[in-house]
């Protein structure tokens, strides 16, 4: 047990040092007051050997020293996190309050709309940083594993945050963007920094075993006190929606309480705990949805996707950013949709027009179906899975940087205008420390009739590599004969291709054989053992958060 009892030290050493780097990514932002402190690395010497060694497993080593250089002369390294993280959210809070200086540099409106969704995306993005500071205070060894994960998950959602303030300025003209993005940059950093540092702990994790015992340490189930856990989202979504009681009842004809479904989420008790179910009961509900932020728990019930429809037409040729021309935009952590259809009708003329956006932390959506052209599906951030639903769309259509899970999904390539080519998935990692992945394991890939009514056929391909640690691993599925031999495509020029990570493991199917794939060093040929990390119950601990619902979910590889 001696040896143990060290590597639980070593751990304990790596969770205190991590403390500090979440401290240093924090204090940074702010930069975006207007300070005069450099936002570049600048060398720094310690003496401290722990510092030393942690520093050197961050690919921005110099800010890692910096944000840590008086460590030295701190006897409570975590208390002394908690004071200057305070401080240091008050001076972001109040940069992003007088945010409107920037809007001088501004020349277009899409510039001044982008720098309003930074003064949004911002904010979540230190929210991040603040419930992954506070989760430091509820160490448990017992649930390292459950612990790490969600400093990991939440780490990697402060940065997809920062980088969606930054792609709001994409083809905007004017000062603010050049100048929001050297704001960003030591920020972004220490950030990174600070998500290097939850993966050492999660490889001395791995390295720990209990001696004498065949489990692994940390098979103990989730939180007792789980809503969760005591059946209550699977009594919900099992039970006849004509025999359901639910929190709200959102009807077309009048026959609920509620005619819109917005007026059904501003319902939602302030720091709901609770499942808070909405019955949305057939029709077209032509309107934009938002769960907001802290709205959690909320669960959306409809009576088939075909019947219960949320649509909207909002593109980016609206002079909209992406992030906004979502029909359906979730934002709140805990959230469900059963037998709800989610569209998005601007047509391949808008260009992005999303019809559901995700940024849910441990989102389920089991046989809804989200329907659209370019950017259908924006799996933004956070852990998502997804059962039995059906995506169609052009390009990109599903796209983002969550860690998202499809199980017996079906992905429809629908037909683009004249000399375009269609991608299924367009993954966003950018840090190649984050979690973000997709996964689709027991899909069918598949083309509307259209489509393939077209002659000549248009391209289509399993994804591009829209960040540069892009990541996707498709196994098990039905991939249709629409899908070039090549399989994937550039996403311009070299970018991405030897640091995206693109995996192919027993598909089946006219367009499954990857003789003819392309060659790059991003593509990987991957075992069964490889694939098995990426599954829910490993990869996002599915065991702990979507076992009890009711939702049909295979923890490991899907029985095909």
């Amino acid at each position: 047990m001696d040896d143990v009892k060290k590597k639980f030290t070593m751990i304990g050493l790596g969770v205190v040092l991590l403390a500090a780097i979440v401290m240093g990514a924090v204090i940074v932002m702010k930069v975006f007051t207007g300070s005069n402190e450099p936002a570049h690395d600048e060398s720094i010497s310690t003496t401290n050997k722990a510092v030393d060694s942690l520093c050197q497993h961050t690919d921005y080593q110099k800010s890692c020293h910096k944000s840590l250089a008086n460590a030295n002369d701190t006897s409570d390294p975590k208390e002394l996190v908690k004071l200057v993280f305070n401080s240091a959210i008050k001076e972001v809070q109040m940069a992003m309050d007088n945010s409107t200086t920037l809007k001088e540099l501004a020349k277009d409106p899409r510039a001044s709309m982008a720098l309003d969704q930074c003064k949004e995306v911002l904010n979540k993005s230190i929210d991040d940083l603040n419930r992954s500071f506070k989760k430091l205070d509820n160490f448990d060894a017992a649930k390292m594993e459950e612990y790490v994960d969600d400093l990991k998950t939440w780490l990697s959602g402060s940065l997809t945050y920062q980088e969606t303030c930054r792609e709001g300025f994409k083809n905007t003209s004017g000062e603010a963007g050049e100048k929001m993005k050297q704001l960003l940059n030591l920020g972004w950093k220490l950030t990174s920094n600070g998500l290097a540092m939850v993966n050492v702990v999660g490889e001395l994790l791995g390295e720990v075993q209990l001696t004498g015992t065949n489990r692994r340490l940390l098979d103990k189930g989730p939180n007792d006190d789980a809503w969760w856990v005591k059946d209550e989202r699977r009594v919900l979504l099992n039970v006849d929606p004509k025999k359901l009681k639910p929190n709200a009842v959102v009807a077309k004809d009048g026959s609920g309480k509620f005619k819109t479904i917005m007026d059904a989420v501003r319902s939602v008790p302030a720091k709901n705990a609770q499942p808070f179910v909405i019955l949305i009961k057939q029709g077209i509900y032509k309107e934009s949805v938002d769960v907001p932020r802290r709205v959690d728990n909320v669960i959306f019930i409809g009576e088939g996707p075909t019947k219960t429809r949320i649509t909207g037409n909002i593109g980016y040729n609206d002079g909209i950013t992406t992030y906004k021309t979502a029909t359906v935009a979730v934002n709140g952590d805990n959230f469900m949709a059963k037998d709800i259809g989610f569209e998005n009708t601007a047509g391949p003329q808008k260009h992005q027009a999303v019809a559901l956006r995700v940024s849910s932390d441990m989102a389920i959506f089991h046989n809804c179906a989200m329907d659209g052209y370019q950017d259908t599906l924006y799996a933004h951030s956070y852990r998502q899975f997804y059962r039995q639903c059906t995506i169609t769309g052009t390009i990109d259509f599903i796209f983002g940087d969550a860690a998202a899970v499809f199980q017996d999904c079906k992905m429809i390539v629908r037909k683009p205008l004249d000399n375009q080519a269609c991608m299924v998935t367009a993954q966003g990692r950018k840090d190649r420390n984050s979690k973000g992945i997709l996964v689709l394991d027991g899909c069918k890939i598949l083309a509307e009739p259209a489509y393939m009514a077209t002659n000549p056929l248009p391209k289509s391909y399993l994804g591009r590599p829209w960040k540069e640690y892009s990541r996707t691993i498709i196994m098990q599925s039905f991939i249709d004969k629409h899908i070039a031999p090549e399989g994937w495509s550039p996403w311009a020029g070299t970018f991405g291709l030897d640091t995206c990570y693109y995996g192919e493991l027993n598909n089946k199917g006219p367009g499954a054989n990857t003789a003819q794939r392309v060659k790059w060093k991003g593509i990987k040929k991957i075992s069964p053992q490889e694939a098995s990390k990426y599954t829910p119950g490993k990869y996002m601990l599915g065991d702990l958060w979507i076992k009890a619902t009711g939702v049909p979910y295979e923890p490991d590889m899907m029985k095909v």
